[in-house]
């Protein structure tokens, strides 16, 4: 009635944004991202207790942190059969809540060890479908790589599948940080006042072929190219939305600006924001260095990242 699990977080490539059900988190389209490794959430669940607990990096989760755990947990213990008392204990190696995917990683780790401790066994699409009702991009946490959740048209084929890619693909991620809270549920209510959210859903199914297309034959300047022009529009969507939000900061323009010059200087690198201010540069594994020295010279930390496997169980326990 133990079992433990780590996944990666996800950086999106063409991402979703706007739920058509925000219980079962059903996106309005298809989307694809890529887990960001060595970035990994650690998650140990147990049943059996007295009543159901949970602590998110040493503190006791919040009311509506529950709920979302509880979503996931509850619809993995029916599937079961029925399910005693949890307690869950979750810890981040990397920043939380600044747009480095912690939501996806945190509820695809969540899933994998709750389906363990019940002794289900599901595999990774299956199990991104639990997944799902946490976080809509812990469904392509699960299976990792680089992953397409397929919207469907209901909870049981609104599932993640993973991309076939080159083993060897140059890609390389650098996470350039800028330390701003986001909040994502909001952003994705508000997209559906923007005027420009219909056209998104007009743009989107080409994009995703071109990205599918890109990644099966390993083109690290086509996938960095076209999740680029897909930051560009959706933040355009999230900014003219009916609350107008803005959550970029300077820093973030800052390092738009400065991957477009590194570009001029022949850096081949493209950057991708998903719902923060944090900023992704994809570029190939020869221009790491050059990329981190340009992000140094802005007074910008950053992380370097791979490509990233799905989640997966582990012997090591918190607790």
């Amino acid at each position: 009635m133990k079992a433990s699990a780590v996944a990666h977080p996800i950086q999106g490539l063409v991402k979703y944004h706007g739920l058509r059900d925000e219980r079962l988190r059903l996106p309005f389209h298809d989307s694809i991202s890529v887990c960001t490794a060595p970035l990994r959430t650690h998650t140990t669940v147990e049943f059996g207790h007295p009543r159901d607990s949970a602590l998110i990096g040493g503190r006791p989760a919040s009311k509506d942190e529950m709920e979302r755990i509880l979503d996931v947990v509850d619809a993995l213990g029916a599937e079961a059969g029925g399910r005693s008392g949890m307690r869950m204990q979750s810890v981040n190696d990397f920043p939380s809540n600044i747009g480095l995917g912690a939501s996806a990683s945190g509820f695809a780790a969540l899933a994998v060890a709750a389906a363990g401790a019940l002794g289900l066994g599901l595999s990774l699409e299956e199990l991104s479908r639990f997944a799902r009702r946490g976080a809509g991009s812990a469904a392509r946490a699960v299976t990792g790589g680089f992953s397409r959740w397929y919207a469907g048209e209901g909870d049981m084929d609104s599932v993640s599948r993973r991309i076939p890619s080159s083993e060897n693909i140059d890609l390389a991620i650098v996470c350039a940080l800028v330390p701003a809270l986001k909040t994502t549920d909001l952003a994705h209510r508000e997209v559906l006042s923007s005027p420009f959210f219909r056209a998104r859903l007009e743009y989107v199914p080409s994009a995703l072929e071109r990205m599918e297309s890109a990644i099966r034959n390993g083109d690290v300047d086509e996938i960095g190219r076209l999740a680029e022009t897909d930051t560009l529009l959706l933040h355009g969507i999230t900014m003219t939305g009916a609350d107008e939000m803005m959550l970029w900061r300077p820093e973030t323009v800052s390092i738009i600006l400065e991957v477009k010059a590194m570009r001029k200087d022949g850096i081949r690198c493209h950057f991708s924001i998903d719902t923060g201010a944090t900023v992704y540069i994809n570029c190939h594994r020869d221009n790491v260095r050059q990329v981190r020295r340009r992000m140094a010279a802005l007074g910008i930390g950053t992380l370097e990242c791979s490509v990233g496997g799905p989640a997966a169980i582990v012997t090591e326990h918190l607790f």
